[in-house]
């Protein structure tokens, strides 16, 4: 690791809270997120005190009414906060996010009753959700999933298996998406689901290539019952609810990428200027330079275009394809980012030593995440071009 320590991002917030929120950040990530993350990261071990300090400092709720114990701050913020917990660790940041994804079915369309008896808990209480959509045979073909909710008397029983579940048994609720009607996107419902809930049960982790500390798990539901009180939305509106929660997931993905990114640049910038070859800084030769500019030039672009997508979000404008834009852009830029900064370290790039090879290996699940970028190309055409003819 290099001693340089690194610049804040220069950032344009809109009041003085925000510029005290993100400082506030910035300290936690620096002084309990950034020093053991290497050592974290590669024995494994997933940080939930991390989570329970954000917690009880009110980062866990932010984008949330503080009526229910939210932060009340728009996404323009909420993301920026993002982008500093994932610089500093990426489980922690993509944590957060979909923690956040999690609390965003009953946020948005829980019963007022619901709300208030769930929600405080979840956004500020020291839970942590996970959420279920994804199955073995249902990745991007998501309206295919199979688990089923089985309405009996005044309760549903659900049946079937999860994948891909970041906080897979670990978390203390699972926003879960079941089939309880026909075929396809209008028979799936939503449901919020206690992680204590008879039935319910999480495999062993994946083996992963990288974020080796945060745990993704498949979720086995094994005649889970849950009272018709924690059925989220109406019955067939569960796939339009996992849609909007997607879109803004995107956004929480596109803001852990640039933060992802900025550490690698970072501490490439830190070795190239500190690094002496032929009697000078490997900084002054010109490949070096315009490497470490376009990294730079790429990270911004990111950036802008994630909060571009924010602030639409915030006003109540459509944000749907920004979200997929932004998305595609800004975790296609953390790949090229991080793989150039384990090339400006040379040789020691590929060492354990520095922390450039964990950045490439974790930015690589970033275009796979929350839909792969294949599926963000689609939605973006489908946009511009309209659907697909069949």
């Amino acid at each position: 690791m290099t001693d340089r320590t690194p610049q804040p991002v220069d950032r344009q917030l809109p009041t003085d809270e925000a510029r005290d929120l993100l400082a506030l950040v910035r300290d936690i990530a620096q002084r309990e997120i950034a020093p053991k993350a290497a050592e974290d990261e590669d024995t494994g071990r997933f940080p939930r005190e991390i989570f329970t300090l954000l917690s009880e400092s009110g980062l866990l709720g932010l984008p949330y009414d503080s009526e229910y114990g939210g932060g009340d701050q728009p996404y323009e913020i909420y993301l920026q906060v993002l982008e500093e917990l994932a610089a500093a660790r990426l489980t922690v940041g993509l944590g957060v996010s979909v923690h956040s994804l999690s609390c965003h079915a009953l946020a948005n369309y829980g019963s007022k009753q619901q709300q208030v008896e769930f929600l405080p808990d979840m956004l500020g209480g020291g839970l942590l959700g996970a959420y279920c959509l994804s199955e073995p045979s249902s990745g991007s073909d998501a309206a295919s999933l199979r688990t089923k909710a089985v309405r009996e008397g005044d309760d549903w029983v659900i049946t079937g298996t999860k994948a891909w579940i970041t906080h897979g048994g670990v978390a203390d609720f699972y926003t879960v998406m079941a089939r309880t009607g026909a075929e396809g996107a209008r028979g799936i419902t939503a449901f919020l689901v206690p992680a204590d809930a008879e039935g319910l049960s999480a495999a062993a982790p994946e083996k992963k290539m990288g974020m080796k500390g945060s745990p993704t798990a498949q979720v086995h539901f094994d005649g889970v019952r849950v009272p018709d009180e924690r059925r989220i939305g109406d019955e067939g509106q569960g796939f339009a609810i996992a849609l909007a929660a997607l879109d803004s997931g995107r956004l929480g993905i596109a803001a852990c990428a640039i933060g992802l990114a900025q550490a690698a640049l970072d501490e490439a910038l830190a070795y190239a200027t500190g690094r002496q070859q032929f009697g000078r800084p490997i900084s002054d030769f010109q490949g070096l330079r315009f490497l470490l500019a376009d990294m730079a030039t790429q990270i911004e672009a990111g950036r802008a275009l994630y909060l571009a997508a924010a602030r639409l979000r915030d006003v109540g404008r459509p944000f749907a394809k920004q979200a997929a834009m932004a998305k595609l852009h800004c975790t296609d830029t953390a790949m090229k980012v991080t793989t150039d900064a384990v090339q400006v370290l040379g040789g020691y790039g590929y060492t354990a030593d520095f922390p450039v090879e964990r950045y490439m290996r974790e930015a690589k699940v970033l275009q796979i995440v929350e839909g792969t970028n294949q599926i963000q190309r689609m939605v973006i055409a489908r946009h511009l071009a309209g659907p697909e003819t069949r």
